[in-house]
């Protein structure tokens, strides 16, 4: 679990993205990365700009500077309801064993 479904995720993914604190997304369409954009993510990566194994790298590095309120979520777009894109990766607390 935890870091296994996060690898699996960035497989797919076009972007991740971390505001800098505790949460990291892993961005799974264009309108996810420019909503991101939007909102002002400054450490955002593009499958454009890294392959998946370096977005996964990225991610653990991330984890690591984060504080512990830190998350993994994956971000769909689904029109009809925005919050039923939302999959927890690794959940806010969980404790990761490397």
């Amino acid at each position: 679990m935890g870091f296994d479904l996060v690898k699996e995720a960035v497989m797919d993914a076009e972007a991740i993205a971390w505001d800098t604190c505790h949460k990291i997304y892993i961005l799974m369409d264009e309108e996810q990365v420019e909503e991101m954009r939007g909102y002002g993510y400054k450490a955002l990566i593009t499958r454009r700009e890294a392959t998946s194994r370096e977005m996964f790298e990225t991610i653990r590095k991330w984890w690591d500077d984060s504080c512990s309120l830190r998350f993994v979520e994956s971000i769909a777009t689904n029109k009809e309801d925005p919050n039923k894109g939302f999959e927890a990766l690794i959940a806010q607390g969980e404790e990761i064993e490397d």
